[in-house]
C-alpha cells in the first residue's frame, strides 16, 4: 500500500503519539480509514484515536514535528472527506464521548467526539430535547462548529446558537477556552466556520433549551407523485414556509429513486399537539393524494425514528445553496426537471429543502461566523450510487444541476460541502470572511489546520 511504503522509506516513527494507533499494516486499518461517504477512499499515514486532552496534545505536536498533516474527525461525515486525506494523520476523537448536565445552571457538557445519538438518549434521560441534526452517527462538533441545521432550528436556533464555550487545543498543542469572556474572536468564529480550521476542539458546553415531555413527528407523502405535484409542491413549500410557525421545522424531498420511481415527502417535528400540526400542514393535505401521518411521541422517540432511515454508508455526490427569494413557475419547473432526469446508475437523486427561519434569523449574520441568517432554507442536490463505474457520471449531474441552481440561490452550507466551488471562502462564509481570516491569522498562523477547503491567513 502507498502509504505504508512511504512510512518505511521516510523512517517515520509513530512513536510520540498516544492513544489508540491504526497504522497501514494493521488488521483494523481498512475499516478505521473509512467515511462514511463510501464514494471517498482515502489513505491515510495513521489514525489516532485520542482518549483525552494529552493524546490530542501529543498528535498535533508529532505531526508538526513530523511535518505531517493531519485532520481531525468527529463522526467521519464529512461529505467531501475533509476528515481524512491520503498520507495524513487523522485526529479521531470518537473515545472521547463523555458527558454532563449541570441542572443548576442549565448547561450541557460534551467532549469532542460525541455523537448526536449519544447525546440525544442522554438529554432525554433528562427530560431535555436538543436542537441537533438528523443523523444520529454525525459528530456533534463537527455538526455544531458549521453552523448546525436541525428539525429543532426554527424554535431554538441552530446548533451553534446554543454553545457557550468551547476547549480547543492549538496549532501548539496550547489548551484553550473560548466564550464571550476569553478568545472571543476565536468563540465567534468556531461558531459557523470552527470544523477544523483553528484547532481541535475537545470539548463544548451547551446551553439546555426548556424541558420537552412530548412532540408531534410530522410525516407526509405523496404516493406516485408526477412532475406535475412536485411542481404544485415546491411552490406550496416556498409560500407555507412564510408564514409557517417557529414550533415546526421540516425537511422535504423530491427524489427520483431509480426502480420505484418519483417520490416526495417531508418529515419533521413540532413543538405541539398534532391537532395544531395538522391545522399547520393544511396547505400540504389540500394538495390532493397526500397521506399525513402525526405521532405524538417523546422527543427521544421521535429524533430515533428519523434517524432509522438513515444506512450505516453510502456512495454519494452532493451540493448545498441557500435560498433566499421566491422562484417562479418557471424556475420550479426546472429545478422538478433536474429530478426527473436522474442519471445512469443513480439509486437515488433529487433535491432536498431543508426549513430556515424563525429563531435562526433572529441572529445578526455578523454576530456568528454563520453569515446566511436571512435565508429561507437550504436547497440540496445529491445522487446515490452503488456501483463504482457510474460515480463519474452522478456526479457530472450533481455539478450540472448544481450550476442551475447557483443562478437562483447565494451562499452554500460548510456542512454540505462542495469541493466544485470556485470561492469557497465567501461562498460559505459571505462578509465575514475578512475577519475570519484574521481570527486564522491570530490563532494559527502556521496553518497547521488546514484542507482543501481551509480558511487561509
Amino acid at each position: 500500500m502507498i502509504w505504508q511504503v512511504m512510512l518505511l522509506k521516510n523512517a517515520i516513527s509513530l512513536s510520540g503519539l498516544t492513544g489508540e494507533v491504526v497504522a497501514p499494516n494493521d488488521e483494523a486499518y481498512n475499516e478505521a480509514r473509512q467515511e462514511w461517504n463510501k464514494a471517498i477512499q482515502k489513505y491515510p499515514l495513521a489514525i489516532v484515536y485520542c482518549r483525552n486532552k494529552s493524546d490530542v496534545r501529543n498528535a498535533v505536536l508529532w505531526s508538526r514535528k513530523n511535518e505531517v498533516s493531519l485532520r481531525i474527525r468527529s463522526g467521519g461525515h464529512n461529505y467531501e472527506g475533509y476528515s481524512t486525506g491520503n498520507g495524513v494523520l487523522v485526529i479521531d476523537l470518537s473515545q472521547m464521548n463523555a458527558l454532563k448536565i449541570d441542572r443548576d445552571a442549565n448547561l450541557l457538557y460534551v467532549e469532542g467526539g460525541t455523537r448526536l445519538g449519544e447525546l440525544y438518549r442522554f438529554v432525554a434521560s433528562k427530560g431535555y430535547p436538543f436542537p441537533g441534526g438528523t443523523c444520529p452517527t454525525v459528530g456533534v462538533s463537527g455538526y455544531a462548529l458549521g453552523g448546525g441545521w436541525g428539525l429543532s432550528c426554527r424554535l431554538f436556533g441552530l446548533g451553534c446558537d446554543s454553545l457557550t464555550e468551547i476547549e480547543l487545543v492549538d496549532y501548539r498543542g496550547n489548551i484553550l477556552k473560548a466564550n464571550q469572556e476569553q478568545n472571543t474572536d476565536l468563540f465567534w468564529a468556531c461558531r459557523g466556520a470552527g470544523g477544523g480550521n483553528f484547532g481541535v476542539v475537545v470539548s463544548m458546553i451547551f446551553r439546555l433549551p426548556p424541558k420537552t415531555d412530548m412532540v408531534t413527528l410530522v410525516g407526509i407523502d405523496y404516493p406516485n407523485a408526477d412532475q406535475w405535484m412536485q411542481v404544485r409542491f415546491l411552490n406550496t413549500w416556498q409560500y407555507w414556509l412564510k408564514e409557517a410557525p417557529e414550533e415546526i421545522t421540516l425537511v422535504a424531498r423530491l427524489y427520483n429513486s431509480g426502480n420505484e420511481g418519483y417520490e416526495l415527502y417531508a418529515d419533521g417535528i413540532f413543538y405541539g399537539t398534532p391537532d395544531e400540526a395538522r391545522k399547520i400542514m393544511k396547505p400540504f393535505t389540500c394538495l390532493g393524494g397526500a397521506r399525513l401521518k402525526l405521532e405524538y411521541m417523546t422527543f427521544i422517540e421521535a429524533v430515533t425514528r428519523i434517524g432509522e432511515v438513515y444506512p450505516d454508508s453510502e456512495k454519494f455526490n452532493s451540493a448545498s445553496r441557500f435560498v433566499s427569494r421566491d422562484f417562479s413557475s418557471e424556475e420550479i419547473m426546472n429545478l422538478v426537471g433536474l429530478v426527473t432526469q436522474a442519471p445512469p446508475g443513480s439509486v437515488l437523486a433529487g433535491i432536498s429543502l431543508y426549513a430556515l427561519g424563525g429563531r435562526v434569523k433572529d441572529i445578526d449574520p455578523r454576530d456568528t461566523a454563520f453569515f446566511y441568517r436571512d435565508a429561507r432554507y437550504i436547497m440540496w442536490i445529491q445522487s446515490t450510487w452503488e456501483i463504482d463505474r457510474y460515480a463519474e457520471v452522478n456526479a457530472w449531474w450533481v455539478e450540472d444541476g448544481f450550476r442551475y441552481i447557483k443562478r437562483l440561490t447565494e451562499g452554500s452550507y460548510v456542512n454540505f460541502p462542495y469541493s466544485g466551488l470556485r470561492d469557497y471562502l465567501f461562498s460559505y462564509y459571505g462578509y465575514n470572511v475578512d475577519r475570519l481570516r484574521e481570527v486564522k491569522k491570530q490563532y494559527d498562523p502556521e496553518n497547521v489546520f488546514r484542507f482543501p477547503q481551509s480558511i487561509k491567513s
